[in-house]
């Protein structure tokens, strides 16, 4: 009697946090079901977890108009790639992570296979170009939602979709004060910190890290014995960041990674828009968003743009929690001047801690990645009965 094949996932993950969310859920479907297997898309973490990569998430890790329009042979080279290694070997269904404008048109070529997609991590449709929501609908049959607001957003639309919760919250380091952070990662405990988080794409480095370097400048000017902190993404080379701080008379420290643990270390922290805001407000402590693109990529994104704010924080709270320096706000005397309202105990410091454990509350319990993967069971078939 022929035995069945072990179940096949096609999972398409890119850039870090990505490759991130992806490993825990293959972690926790490994848990529930040892007998699958994955191939796909994905980083170092993925490939820990003992899938196939066929393709590295660095090769599709861009961002903005000017920065895509290069890349684009490329990446569409790595997308018929993927698709026709889910024509060979047909898996069982496909997680797709993040990466809409990739993942959508791969979702597709895996629909007119007749392979189910889950969906891990939404396109933020819900703030611009809500049309999507229909292409979504025909594409996706599981929506995994990481956000709360999402599933009746998804839902009135008709697509099948389950707020699995923040797979943020399993990746945050135990509360602690900022003098045990600072003993964990070496250094002074009683000197006074500033994260700098610049992003983790080299685009980001160059448009954002100078002007964080001349706020740091002003904040090291006034505050002796003021320590700068910057988690380097294992992305980006340590002589990127180091070269940037050249003349400025501020040497920083460079951390492997471990982000969210130098903002627990911090007294502020300044934090280019993205995951790593989620991540630094759910440390608790002050900060300040920044964020440039090229502009192009912004004032088509101000067109198309229907959300008040553009950081997680300030979207799940409702309201302006942290300020949010964007484009030629973004100077270093608007980040310093931000900084320092913050900076010691008072009303203005008060206020916005309160605001980041409010969010914080909303995101509900951990176990984002379990949740997900029993959803994700829905799509598979039924495991053979010994």
């Amino acid at each position: 009697m022929t035995q069945p094949s072990s179940p096949r996932i096609l999972v398409v993950a890119g850039e870090a946090s990505g490759d991130t969310h992806a490993s825990e859920l293959v972690a926790a479907l490994q848990a529930l079901r040892p007998d699958l297997t994955f191939f796909g898309m994905g980083g170092a973490r993925l490939a820990a977890r003992g899938v196939e990569l066929i393709h590295d998430a660095r090769e599709v890790s861009v961002m903005g108009i000017t920065e895509v329009l290069p890349r684009i042979p490329r990446i569409l080279r790595i997308m018929k790639d993927l698709a026709q290694a889910a024509e060979e070997r047909r898996p069982d269904c496909a997680i797709l992570v993040d990466i809409p404008d990739f993942n959508l048109r791969l979702a597709k070529k895996l629909k007119a296979l007749g392979i189910p997609v889950a969906y891990y991590v939404s396109p933020m449709i819900w703030a611009w170009r809500r049309g999507r929501v229909r292409t979504i609908q025909r594409l996706v049959d599981r929506m995994l939602c990481i956000l709360p607001f999402e599933e009746d957003f998804y839902r009135e639309a008709g697509v099948p979709a389950r707020y699995v919760g923040s797979p943020v919250l399993e990746q945050m380091p135990k509360s602690a004060s900022a003098r045990e952070f600072r003993q964990r990662l070496g250094l002074p405990e009683d000197a006074p910190t500033l994260a700098l988080l610049p992003g983790s794409r080299m685009s980001e480095i160059r448009r954002i890290l100078p002007t964080l370097v001349g706020a740091a400048k002003q904040l090291v000017s006034e505050r002796p014995g003021l320590q700068v902190v910057v988690p380097v993404a294992p992305t980006i080379a340590k002589e990127e960041i180091l070269s940037r701080f050249e003349g400025s008379g501020v040497t920083p420290v460079l951390v492997d990674g471990r982000a969210p643990e130098v903002v627990g270390a911090s007294d502020a922290a300044v934090v280019a828009s993205g995951t790593a805001v989620l991540e630094a407000g759910l440390m608790e402590r002050p900060l300040v968003v920044v964020y440039r693109v090229s502009l192009v990529t912004y004032w088509v994104g101000r067109m198309m743009l229907k959300v008040a704010f553009v950081s997680l924080i300030n979207l799940l709270a409702g309201r302006r929690v942290v300020p949010e320096l964007l484009q030629g706000e973004m100077t270093p005397e608007n980040i310093a001047s931000e900084v320092r309202r913050v900076w010691l105990p008072g009303e203005p410091r008060d206020a916005m801690v309160q605001g980041l454990a409010e969010v914080r509350g909303r995101l509900g319990e951990v176990g984002a990645a379990h949740r997900a993967a029993q959803t994700v069971l829905e799509l598979l078939p039924p495991r053979p009965v010994s």
